[in-house]
């Protein structure tokens, strides 16, 4: 499905400068209608009895209502509506389909999660439901069309651009909205772990986004991954202060997978789409920013993931069978409490995530050292257990 035509001008620079204040006011407004929404969800989910019983891996010991990523979305669809009624985002409408599909691939995809929340559906059902996911976001053109690779190419040249065709841009899109679905849905253990990471997550993508669309002079193709971004920040945002230690309510499958969908979706708008012919062939840091953010981006969710896979075959164990060894169980090992561990991974996922966004805007080799000095911190901090008083401990 090709985008919506626009005219000759939508390309142009934006005479009022950066729309900042219209993400943020869309980033509220889906933060609001979350918020107040997640009590009247909070309800439902105890009325249909979608209520996650405690298990053996389970950290929480009381059970505890789901459904929370009905909430989510709903904080979405207004942000959304929002942004259609500012004349400047209208223009993320107008450009791609982007927005509308993560609407209804989001949609989707918080059903079958909402499905899941209460009747506990297997995980070749939910996997199938990922994939028809994910291709309704690239029957809508969300996928990848160029990706720069330092290798290859002519000899004066450093490194290529490989175009892809719609079948290879969307087989990727594909692979990495199931990837990252399943990512989010693993990490999602502690109170706050997953809506925390989300938020960080969107927030650096949708700073990506900004810094794309200052140094594009306003080429609206960037509007789409920041309106996304937004939406997803804010509603993050609005769900944690019911979801942070002591939880209220979780947000199941229907939440984390969602926020998985958008983050692929935005990720993919914003680095598939990338004009390479504006960079000079030597600026490697900035050919390989799109990259640098969509890793960072995947790093500690994809870590855990990939540990999980690799433990669990090993074991001769379904890659989908749960167990209680993910990156927060063993920082709950070491000694740190819920809300430490859900810091310290706050901590690695801010330190990565932007300073990825910040190699693409400021001196490269201050951030490095910058962020290299955080993360040794972070480390050093992560690897040191609380100290607990004897009467914690006993």
């Amino acid at each position: 499905m090709s985008p919506p035509g626009v005219d000759g001008g939508v390309n142009s620079a934006v005479s009022a400068g950066l729309p900042i204040r219209e993400y943020v006011l869309v980033g509220l407004v889906s933060a609001a209608l979350t918020f107040l929404l997640t009590a009247l969800v909070r309800r439902f989910a105890l009325g249909v009895k979608a209520v996650a019983v405690p298990r053996a891996r389970d950290v929480h010991v009381a059970p505890m209502p789901r459904m929370g990523g009905v909430a989510m979305y709903f904080g979405v669809v207004g942000g959304m509506a929002m942004a259609h009624q500012l004349p400047v985002l209208r223009r993320a409408f107008e450009y791609s389909y982007d927005p509308v599909a993560v609407l209804i691939g989001g949609g989707v995809i918080v059903l079958i999660g909402a499905l899941d929340d209460r009747f506990e559906l297997d995980a070749w059902t939910k996997l199938a439901g990922q994939v028809m996911c994910a291709g309704i976001l690239v029957l809508f053109g969300v996928q990848w069309v160029s990706l720069w690779v330092p290798w290859g190419g002519d000899t004066d040249a450093l490194g290529q651009v490989l175009m892809f065709d719609r079948n290879q841009g969307g087989l990727l899109a594909v692979v990495l909205v199931v990837v990252m679905v399943n990512a989010m849905n693993f990490v999602d253990g502690l109170d706050g772990l997953a809506g925390g990471l989300g938020f960080i997550a969107a927030a650096a993508t949708c700073a990506f986004s900004l810094g794309l669309l200052a140094s594009s002079g306003g080429d609206v193709g960037t509007y789409p991954p920041a309106l996304i971004a937004a939406t997803l920040a804010g509603a993050c945002l609005g769900f944690l202060p019911h979801n942070f230690q002591p939880a209220k309510i979780f947000m199941g499958d229907s939440g984390s997978m969602m926020i998985g969908l958008m983050l692929a979706a935005a990720s993919t708008s914003a680095s598939g789409r990338i004009n390479y012919s504006s960079f000079d062939a030597t600026d490697v840091v900035a050919l390989l920013s799109p990259l640098f953010v969509v890793a960072a981006v995947l790093f500690l969710p994809l870590l855990d993931l990939i540990l999980a896979v690799v433990r669990r075959t090993r074991r001769g164990e379904s890659p989908f069978a749960a167990d209680k060894m993910h990156l927060h169980h063993r920082l709950l090992e070491i000694g740190h409490s819920q809300r430490r561990a859900v810091l310290l991974i706050y901590l690695w996922a801010g330190l990565l995530a932007f300073g990825a966004v910040a190699v693409t805007i400021f001196d490269t080799v201050a951030v490095f050292w910058v962020t290299c000095a955080g993360l040794l911190a972070a480390a050093a901090v992560s690897l040191v257990p609380r100290l607990r008083r004897p009467r914690e401990r006993a």
